[in-house]
């Protein structure tokens, strides 16, 4: 068995990746968002078989870890999800709860630091500016196209840094 330091990494986003955010995009159209009642209904978020599978099937040859920009106050819920899912044990990285960057900065900055250690086999994420700037940087991406486009959410990563 290869020691998992010797293995690359995939790594994941979970919003409209593995987790199905639909259901409470309501949340985001309103004014003002209502943020708490958008994160508090992740817990029942229905898993998206093809990110899922995809998690499963780059298990057998990488380290799997989770990047998203869900605030760190919401780790618990995120963790029972992937528990729930039977998806692989990983580490889960997510946005402090005061960060307001934008997504593709934050989540390039993780990559970045995860690469000065570690190959980074694949990269998956489903907003396209994220994607774009992590392909920029040399990383190999898997754009997550199977779900609709929120342009809630996509405001909410890039304007507000809230996910």
């Amino acid at each position: 068995m290869t020691d998992s330091s010797d293995r690359p990494l995939a790594v994941f986003d979970l919003d409209n990746t593995l987790a199905d955010t639909a259901h409470r995009q309501r949340f985001l159209e309103r004014r003002p968002r209502d943020w708490d009642a958008f994160f508090a209904a992740a817990p029942q978020d229905p898993p998206i078989a093809e990110g899922i599978a995809l998690v499963l099937e780059s298990a057998k040859e990488c380290e799997v870890l989770y990047l998203t920009g869900r605030p760190e106050r919401c780790r618990r819920d995120t963790l029972a999800w992937l528990t729930a899912q039977g998806l692989p044990d990983g580490r889960v990285f997510m946005r402090r709860n005061d960060d307001r960057r934008p997504a593709r900065r934050t989540k390039l900055e993780i990559l970045r630091r995860l690469a000065r250690t570690r190959e980074i086999g694949v990269f998956v994420d489903d907003d396209e500016l994220v994607c774009e700037d992590a392909e920029r940087a040399g990383f190999r991406v898997v754009r997550a196209r199977w779900t609709a486009p929120s342009a809630a959410l996509r405001k909410a990563q890039e304007g507000e840094g809230r996910t």
